[in-house]
């Protein structure tokens, strides 16, 4: 943004005006800037109160040259969450998994139709067997609530 403020007119008020002005941010994206914030161009013309397109003034991007470049060369205090990061993280690797006394049983129950919570299908007819077989169950819990004679469930 440094190189495109200093390239050509710089505006406000609008993102060009049509005879060369851009804002700052399109400025910065024509020399390779990759940025996307609709803020900066809201914070920028309420900075220049802004009321119509119009060049910005010498004052104006004297004022945002020195923000960028403080912006550049602040660095924020993050030494304390820092350390405190990096204490969780070595904490972690010091403190084993406690055994639950589970264990994974998949490989001994893989074959054993429904045993998992969740059947997850992988085939569009195993899937549509499923539904026929729940429906089936569910049209006779119906007809046993309603006292309708019993029906023999059919093997899918």
């Amino acid at each position: 943004m440094l190189a495109g403020i200093d390239s050509g007119p710089i505006i406000v008020g609008a993102y060009t005006d049509g005879s060369g002005g851009v804002c700052p941010m399109l400025a910065a994206h024509r020399r390779g800037g990759r940025t996307s914030l609709a803020s900066f161009a809201r914070a920028w013309d309420r900075y220049t109160e802004a009321q119509s397109t119009r060049r910005a003034t010498q004052r104006e991007l004297r004022t945002l040259g020195a923000m960028l470049e403080a912006s550049l060369w602040y660095e924020p205090d993050r030494g304390d969450l820092d350390r405190a990061v990096a204490e969780l993280r070595e904490r972690g690797r010091e403190r084993p998994k406690r055994d639950t006394g589970e264990r994974d049983r998949s490989r001994e129950l893989r074959r054993r139709p429904g045993w998992a919570w969740l059947r997850v299908f992988r085939r569009l007819d195993d899937w549509q067997a499923a539904l026929a077989q729940a429906e089936e169950q569910q049209a006779d819990q119906s007809a046993a609530r309603l006292g309708v004679g019993e029906r023999t469930p059919e093997r899918v």
